[in-house]
């Protein structure tokens, strides 16, 4: 490389929509996450702008999501320094996943705000010289530690026999998500049995302690003032001591940095159904105590979603009436927002029958189907209509390079363009044949209607095969039945399943091997059965991704052999049949074409073999 326009060939572009602004979000954190290098001064100005442009597009959550993800290079002590005045989600990313050496860190850390610096604290593989720096500056970690606890002394006993833990509770550490944690050195914690009083003794302890009643009636005399305090402190130190055992029980693990547990947190089960009760205005002031927070508040009585028998919440409430299966829309936090049904009844005072709110039960309209399979197929179309987009790029350039379109070009530089250009086709193609495999496995492709007769096919893409077998000493030995096998398939579908299929086992034939095949009509099923060559007969999954054949002028595509029968597989379901391995042998059933006029015969048949 001559010289490095990459920055330059982003900042050209434009991104006109928000999946844009992320895709070149991350490509300029990846450009200008490398160490600093000569360069445009001007350059790397207007990326830091384009930056802070992008900035309005995209929301907080989401770009320290992406500052946060590990596929791109961070050892920029520029960036990291611009990183750490942004938001605390954003700058707790960074910080975490920067890579500087320890010089970089000495003169970065003084010119950090004190914020960015207490997140550095939480990082245990910062290089010496970046300790020290923070030690110097005073940063230590944001959690605080826990007062010393005195142990519970027995009934009767006397304060000499009382012993006192001299190690306060180590502070809670921060740690990496994915950092695995070195089992906790034991130390005198009090535990929630070694605390005789329940909840509710120790809370009404805690309120009398704290009311100025029974400050008015201990009140002692002067000479026993001292003692009452002591008695009054070590009543709140145990009061303390309880609550933080109490948390420490129900946590087993330290806190995480920003971001992290977001994963996790997109894994919940969604909810369902939750009950309430309102007021006599119409506002909800009773729910679940996991569901409170989200839905106290909401006035139902101003609702007016109207279901197919025009009965609404709003006219309902008006008329004091029951209410049964009416919508209603809500919207706020994400685990209740959308569309709902109602079901509630009106509450009434038993002596004046005075109107005092409803009470009843939230429901899902429609249930949410948790289609694991759906889901992950159009994350990967989505994905492959990102990637699509550079390799369309590249390609184009390239072709106009090879083509010289903008004039004379070097021969060198048309060959090296000719070369990108093969392979970005390459490339394309895979994604398409990732594509249809993701739509053919959740339903979301069906293969195209028609007419075809899958002996003549079978038998012209044979012919073509064994002009490739020929100069190795290898080939089929086919045995096709003599009369045509008629399939409800477009002519174009059928000869891609045949191709694939024998192309895929013709690649990953060894020299001087021959495949016995055999095409024959039963039952209104016509069946293609093949001998696995050697190299495919010794895979426990003949449709494993990992399956490759050697080097052969016979391609089965960049994802293998495997990748390819599995694709074949997806295709001949979706068919109606099944391609499936019987010990040794690859079979592939399809349905005939009933009550069909009569195909030509084979023999008169025209190629029509997809080469």
């Amino acid at each position: 490389m001559h010289f490095d326009d990459r920055l330059a060939t982003v900042l050209r572009l434009r991104a006109a929509g928000e999946r844009a602004a992320k895709t070149q979000f991350r490509q300029l954190l990846d450009l200008l996450g490398e160490r600093p290098q000569a360069g445009d001064p001007a350059l790397k100005a207007a990326a830091y702008l384009r930056l802070i442009a992008l900035a309005e597009v995209i929301p907080v959550p989401e770009r320290a999501a992406i500052v946060g993800e590990n596929g791109w290079r961070f050892r920029n002590p520029e960036l990291v320094r611009w990183f750490g005045e942004a938001h605390p989600a954003i700058a707790g990313a960074a910080l975490y996943r920067a890579q500087l050496t320890g010089a970089e860190w000495a003169e970065l850390i003084p010119r950090l705000p004190i914020r960015a610096r207490g997140f550095l604290r939480h990082r245990r593989d910062l290089p010496d010289a970046a300790v020290r720096v923070l030690d110097r500056l005073g940063v230590s970690d944001r959690a605080l530690p826990m007062p010393p606890s005195p142990a519970r002394a027995p009934r009767g006993a006397t304060d000499d026999e009382v012993r006192i833990d001299p190690d306060p509770i180590e502070p809670l550490v921060l740690r990496p998500a994915l950092e695995e944690v070195a089992p906790p050195v034991e130390k005198v914690i009090p535990s929630v049995a070694d605390v005789t009083e329940t909840d509710a003794e120790v809370e009404t302890a805690a309120e009398d302690a704290r009311s100025p009643e029974h400050s008015s009636k201990t009140s002692p005399p002067t000479g026993q003032a001292a003692g009452k305090s002591e008695d009054i402190r070590a009543l709140v130190e145990r009061i303390e001591t309880f609550r933080k055992a109490r948390s420490a029980s129900q946590s087993d693990e330290a806190p995480t940095l920003p971001m992290a547990g977001l994963d996790e947190a997109s894994h919940r089960k969604p909810l369902a159904a939750f009950s309430f009760g309102t007021g006599s205005e119409g506002r909800i002031d009773w729910a679940e105590p996991e569901i409170a927070p989200m839905v106290i508040g909401i006035d139902l009585s101003q609702h007016r979603e109207a279901d197919r028998l025009g009965e609404d919440f709003a006219a309902a409430f008006a008329n004091r009436q029951p209410v049964r299966g009416v919508p209603v829309s809500l919207r706020g936090a994400e685990a209740i927002e959308g569309d709902w049904i109602v079901d509630a009844a009106p509450r009434f005072t038993r002596g004046e029958g005075r109107f005092f709110g409803y009470v009843g039960r939230f429901r899902r309209a429609v249930e949410p189907v948790d289609d694991r399979a759906q889901r992950g197929a159009d994350r990967l179309r989505q994905l492959l209509h990102e990637l699509r987009t550079p390799v369309n790029a590249m390609q184009g350039y390239a072709e106009v390079i090879q083509q010289q379109v903008f004039g004379p070009t070097p021969h060198e530089y048309r060959a090296l363009a000719a070369s990108i250009a093969g392979d970005s086709a390459r490339i394309l193609a895979g994604f398409d044949e990732l594509d249809r495999l993701a739509r053919l496995e959740t339903g979301a492709l069906d293969l195209d209607a028609g007419e075809s007769d899958f002996v003549a096919i079978v038998r012209g893409q044979i012919a073509q095969l064994q002009t490739v077998l020929g100069p190795r000493v290898a080939r089929f030995e086919a045995r096709i039945a003599d009369r045509a096998a008629p399939l409800a398939l477009a002519q174009h579908e059928a000869e891609m399943l045949g191709w694939r299929i024998l192309a895929t086992l013709a690649g990953a034939t060894g020299a001087g091997e021959t495949v016995p095949l055999s095409l024959s009509l039963a039952d209104e099923q016509v069946a293609l059965r093949i001998q696995l060559p050697a190299q495919l007969a010794g895979a426990e999954d003949v449709f494993a991704s990992d399956i490759r054949s050697a080097g052969s002028t016979l391609s089965s595509g960049i994802f293998g052999a495997g990748f390819s029968l599995r694709l074949a597989r997806a295709e001949a379901r979706a068919a109606g049949g099944e391609l499936s391995r019987e010990d040794n042998m690859l079979v592939l059933s399809l349905p005939l074409l009933t009550g069909a006029e009569a195909l030509p015969s084979p023999a008169d048949a025209p190629d029509r073999a997809a080469g």
